[in-house]
């Protein structure tokens, strides 16, 4: 509850304007790695970027060891308001070269001038040997719709995940875009702030999935895939609740091709059950991606 009250006392906070952005793929490692839906672009136009993250995070849920990652994005977005998108994957300290190659479509659309959304498909394509949690879903069906208020932005993202495990998710979240109004080093470049709030409602069968998984070959340094996770908490798994609060706060740097973006987001696990013994952790972004139109 106490989470809840601050995610309200944080909307009341927000108070500056709001400003179009452009179309790049977000990497926070908070979910699948898909196109920024929060975008309006009027242009055909290839934005390819690099992000370099602190630890993979899905949905909430992190592995029994850190892993460090890095990707490689590419995002072509069409007049129509049509978008493809693609995401290579490297996780520090895991066998692969490659670890994981994302490839997605999608559909940005406007229903009033402050009203837009999307609809995304995006399918993963895992090396055999990855050990990162998101392993076990290969397909995800995303909508998103999104409210711009003047003073800030609220979004509400559904997820469905299928594969090995089947998941479903819904994120709602606020946003405040922020910009400085004078260059820095002269008059075409700025600063921007995107301080955020999110939470996750879902199940979590891909935790059971994984863990299940993790037993046939334990690893005696984390104690992890020894023990057997009971009925009970296998029917914890398929149950539709909280699972986790986010507060994140991007700071970029901005020229009219390409942007420098510093993220640091605060997360919050609750209702973490089997052995992903997931505690409060805080997750650094750097991310670079330049825009050709």
């Amino acid at each position: 509850m106490r989470y809840i009250c601050a995610l309200t006392l944080t909307i009341l906070c927000f108070n500056a304007g709001a400003a179009t952005k452009r179309l790049y793929v977000i990497n926070d490692g908070y979910g699948p790695g898909r196109a920024d839906t929060d975008t309006i672009i009027h242009k055909q136009s290839l934005s390819l970027g690099i992000t370099g993250g602190s630890d993979a995070s899905f949905f909430g849920r992190t592995s029994p060891k850190r892993y460090r990652y890095y990707t490689a994005d590419a995002v072509y977005n069409f007049k129509s308001g049509l978008f493809a998108y693609g995401t290579l994957w490297k996780v520090s300290g895991s066998y692969p070269t490659i670890d994981e190659v994302d490839a997605g479509v999608g559909y940005l659309y406007h229903i009033t001038p402050k009203l837009s959304g999307t609809t995304s498909y995006t399918h993963f394509f895992f090396n055999r040997n990855t050990q990162i949690i998101k392993s076990l879903s290969t397909n995800d069906l995303n909508m998103k719709n999104t409210y711009d208020w003047k003073l800030f932005k609220t979004s509400v993202s559904f997820d469905y995940l299928w594969g090995k495990a089947n998941d479903i998710f819904v994120t709602p979240s606020i946003n405040k875009y922020i910009e400085t109004k004078f260059g820095i080093f002269d008059d075409k470049d700025y600063l921007s702030f995107t301080p955020g709030i999110s939470m996750i409602w879902g199940t979590q069968n891909f935790v059971e999935k994984f863990s299940n998984n993790e037993r046939s070959d334990p690893d005696p340094e984390i104690g992890f895939g020894h023990d057997t996770d009971d009925l009970r908490t296998a029917h914890y798994n398929r149950q539709f609740k909280p699972m986790n609060y986010s507060f994140k706060l991007p700071i970029a740097y901005n020229r009219p091709h390409y942007t420098i973006e510093a993220n640091t987001r605060y997360s919050i696990p609750v209702n973490v059950e089997g052995q992903l013994k997931n505690h409060k952790e805080v997750f650094f972004y750097l991310t670079f991606y330049y825009l050709f139109y």
